[in-house]
């Protein structure tokens, strides 16, 4: 065993007196250890984060860019090392794992070219009489110290979606990444620290909640960035008093399958969104809803597709379904399976556990009450649905406490267009399921799926404040 991992403050590594272990959700192993920081840490790191920010803000555009291009630089000289950490720590199939620092790569680099771009505006002020000189010039400024708290299942992208356009908007951030996963994170900071950026301009620091709660309360910092449960999300708000607040947090989305759509294709894209990565993402296709007319056929296609995912260990290049992230989250998710069943509910395929991995599961004669339906199953369970009219599948999709993305598979434009204006949702995705991202749109959901948008550009937004500066511009003097 290694020693313990270091957190990092001020741009050195520093060690605290208790340990957070990092096991292997698919053997359980102890992987490694990593130093939790405590309250004087926490108040170091604040601190720094705090200090940086005055040179994080006069840094110019083509130095930040630099920077940011480094850091694409160094996580793709080194992405083989951050894929197979990432598999080791988080259960991630190497292939997915593998995408992820390739979407990392592309998330600094789209915000390096942002950071030259970061908009302005002129603003005619001579509206009224008496105005006839005024003009506006509106500048977006850096907000200040960020305090971003990541989750488990993305440990590298999820981080670089706020490390980097905190950066490119010119702020320093200080990380808190999930217990299950901090080495991720931690790797991250030995190749940002190569970038040339200010002492304190990312600090990262692996904690317990109440660690997390005195980071969340402190004033000093002027946003927090949220991903994970939407049960800690909004208490964590609540906490926030006046800072500025963007979560992104759960949803159990759903599909819809109308009779003209390429059923093939639907039911491909629904199993790979369903089961990837044992159905551990937000936008996982949790709901289908399959027209009564081809209900039965598309049913009979995704089964067959499910039916191909390999399952079991994450470090083989074919395994799609790997384990679950501890043996709290499989065993729940088993208990929610056969909770459904004991409500009548339909096993079609799967429903069973082996070991840290559940089987990729299809369920059919769900009620909207049941968990699997009505609540973020956060693992390898699909369901599916018949309707009969497209507005009762709407209905239907939109019985529910989240909002994050939906997918429609269609060919009748009218139809998308009717599910885009009445959708509650934060996108609504056209043939295609809602596990799909890229990484440059705006993203995010309503309801108790969060707040705010991710997204580089739009990050920059929020981790931006508006400036006006107004002109009473006179004729020059005459000479």
């Amino acid at each position: 065993m290694q020693e313990p991992r270091p957190f990092l403050i001020g741009g050195l590594w520093r060690r605290g007196e208790a340990l957070i272990p990092v096991n292997d959700p698919f053997t359980g192993r102890l992987l490694a250890e990593v130093s939790s920081a405590g309250p004087e840490d926490a108040e170091a790191a604040i601190q720094s984060t705090v200090d940086a920010a005055a040179a994080m803000g006069s840094l110019p555009s083509h130095a930040r860019y630099q920077a940011l291009q480094k850091i694409a630089g160094g996580l793709y000289d080194r992405r083989d090392e951050f894929a197979r950490l990432m598999t080791a720590e988080s259960g991630k199939p190497i292939t997915d794992a593998k995408r992820e620092v390739n979407r990392a790569v592309q998330t600094f680099t789209i915000a390096a070219e942002e950071a030259k771009r970061i908009p302005g505006e002129v603003i005619p002020l001579d509206w009224t009489p008496g105005t006839d000189s005024h003009l506006g010039i509106l500048r977006r400024v850096p907000i200040g110290p960020v305090l971003g708290i990541t989750p488990f299942n993305f440990p590298l992208n999820l981080v670089a979606h706020k490390v980097a356009p905190a950066l490119a908007a010119g702020n320093p951030i200080l990380i808190k990444p999930a217990p299950q996963t901090p080495l991720t994170a931690l790797l991250l900071g030995e190749v940002a620290l190569e970038a040339g950026l200010p002492p304190g301009a990312l600090n990262i620091l692996p904690c317990d909640n109440a660690v997390a709660e005195q980071l969340v309360v402190d004033p000093r910092f002027k946003l927090l960035s949220f991903t994970g449960s939407a049960a800690v999300g909004w208490m964590l708000k609540a906490k926030c008093g006046k800072k500025k607040v963007v979560l992104e947090l759960g949803g159990n989305a759903g599909v819809i399958v109308e009779p003209d759509a390429d059923l093939n294709f639907a039911a491909q894209r629904c199993a790979l969104g369903g089961f990837g990565y044992a159905g551990q993402t937000c936008i996982s296709v949790q709901r289908i809803f399959a027209h009564h007319s081809i209900a039965d056929l598309f049913t009979t296609k995704l089964l067959l597709q499910v039916a191909r995912l390999k399952a079991g260990d994450p470090s083989d290049d074919s395994t799609v379904v790997g384990p679950l992230i501890n043996t709290d989250a499989v065993h729940r998710v088993e208990a929610w399976v056969g909770e459904a069943v004991s409500q009548g509910a339909r096993v079609l395929l799967g429903g069973k556990r082996l070991g840290s991995v559940m089987e990729a599961t299809v369920l059919s004669h769900v009620t909207p009450t049941m968990k699997v339906s009505c609540q973020e199953v956060f693992g390898p369970i699909v369901t599916v649905t018949p309707y009969r009219h497209f507005d009762e599948a709407i209905t239907a999709l939109n019985q529910s406490d989240y909002g994050l993305q939906a997918g429609v598979f269609t060919q009748d434009v009218n139809k998308i267009f009717h599910a885009f204006r009445h959708l509650e949702v934060g996108a609504v995705l056209a043939n295609e399921i809602p596990t799909f991202r890229a990484d440059h749109m705006p993203y995010g959901g309503v309801k108790d799926s969060g707040v705010g948008r991710e997204g580089v550009q739009a990050a920059i937004e929020d981790m931006t404040e508006p400036r006006m500066l107004v002109l009473n511009l006179k004729p020059p003097a005459e000479t």
